[in-house]
């Protein structure tokens, strides 16, 4: 990982006093087809790791899915090419949430999403 990266999500999760939970670039998040395509808000929640999978799922807009087919499976590297003014987030750790539209940002702990 770029060691500004790094640091941008470091300090992300030190103003929100929440531990560094590294994504490697190898990793997968689970993200939604409409990311890339501009779609906003863009949502992403964090749950526990499994596998080779880091816990995120990211998705746009304002309603989340229940379609099966909703999120696909991308290495953390290629959110470069969908959408890479999230990847500062993505040292939050599980039970972390954020939102961004533009310039709006928000950024909380979701307990609910630690329980199985």
């Amino acid at each position: 990982m770029e060691a500004t990266l790094e640091t941008q999500q470091k300090k992300l999760c030190s103003k929100h006093s929440a531990e560094f939970v590294s994504s490697s670039s190898t990793s997968k998040v689970g993200i939604s087809r409409n990311v890339r395509e501009g779609v906003l808000p863009i949502n992403g929640l964090r749950l526990a790791p499994v596998g080779d999978t880091n816990g995120w799922y990211i998705y746009a807009g304002e309603e989340l899915s229940s379609n099966p087919d909703f999120f696909v499976p991308l290495h953390t590297l290629h959110l470069d090419e969908w959408c890479p003014p999230i990847r500062k987030y993505l040292g939050l750790g599980p039970g972390w949430r954020f939102l961004v539209a533009g310039d709006y940002e928000d950024v909380w702990f979701d307990e609910s999403l630690l329980k199985s």
